[in-house]
């Protein structure tokens, strides 16, 4: 029975962690845009994890006192090259396409990672679930409308995000039942960091100390946005603050146009809705269902 301290009888703090989560994330990505046209998204990503490790520090003593086997690197190292390709590609991507079809494409990570888990965790997909993912894909086409516009190399990137990113998340929730989830995280901006590596070595060119805190800055955003996510879940069910996220849509959009001279598409506000209904059903049947979650607590997951 629930506790009056239990997550489930505190919904408006977890909707509020949620909303602060949410408006961190678009503030980073609207940041990425603004100096991804000074500096290389490959070298960007890398400096943007670099920096990030900071914020490892205060794991650093169980990050090493802590025994792996060998079967945990290896799911540790294949995490961290899935997800650095990830990276690059969503860096790139901002780059190219507005910041509305950013964040409205990265919806469609949970649905990857609902179709994976039942190849990799031997999960069953039922009818409904199986009809919310054709409309989740149905959105994906009406924000790209191939054949009624070029689709970008901005957009294939997006598309290669979110696949590697729902891959990512899945090893994730692998690992995460086996070490702690500070070290999870720990280890795949270890492994992140090390793997952009030679390929922002291979593209370095020269930054001003200014780029420099405003990469500082992104991975503070990122980081700031991931805790404020898990106290979100820490407060109240998945399926209580996952429609929050919906005003990432609304915040990329608006800043889009103030910031960016983004056009509103509303093709691409009607197919991230549909994206997100679509996830947030399945959501919504985890828990009525009391199953184990398998979409992942992040709906849009940052690099």
């Amino acid at each position: 029975m629930s506790t009056p301290d239990s997550p489930q009888q505190r919904p408006l703090a977890g909707i509020l962690w949620m909303l602060a989560a949410g408006l961190c994330f678009v503030l980073m990505t609207a940041l990425v845009k603004v100096i991804g046209g000074t500096m290389h998204p490959i070298q960007l990503a890398f400096l943007r994890y670099l920096l990030g490790l900071v914020f490892v520090i205060p794991v650093i003593r169980p990050l090493i006192t802590t025994r792996l086997t060998p079967r945990q690197w290896s799911l540790f190292g294949i995490r961290g090259a899935l997800h650095s390709v990830a990276v690059m590609l969503w860096f790139f991507a901002m780059t190219q396409i507005p910041l509305a079809e950013v964040t409205a494409m990265n919806y469609l990570t949970p649905i990857y990672v609902t179709l994976g888990a039942v190849f990799l965790l031997g999960e069953t997909l039922a009818a409904r679930r199986i009809t919310a993912i054709v409309f989740a894909l149905f959105g994906a086409l009406i924000i790209l409308r191939p054949g009624f516009r070029d689709v970008s190399p901005g957009h294939l990137a997006m598309l290669g995000t979110t696949l590697m990113l729902g891959g990512s998340y899945l090893l994730a929730k692998v690992t995460v039942d086996e070490v702690r989830p500070a070290l999870v995280l720990a280890q795949m901006s270890l492994w992140v960091t090390l793997f952009l590596a030679p390929f922002a070595a291979a593209v370095w060119q020269p930054f001003s100390p200014s780029d420099l805190g405003f990469v500082f800055l992104i991975a503070a955003l990122a980081t700031a946005g991931h805790y404020c996510m898990t106290r979100a879940l820490q407060a109240a069910p998945v399926a209580v603050t996952q429609p929050a996220t919906f005003l990432q849509l609304v915040w990329s959009v608006a800043l889009g146009a103030l910031a960016f001279d983004e056009g509103v598409d509303p093709w691409v506000v009607a197919g991230g809705t549909l994206i997100l209904a679509s996830v947030s059903f399945i959501s919504w049947r985890e828990a009525a269902l009391q199953r184990r979650q398998i979409t992942p607590v992040n709906i849009a997951p940052k690099p």
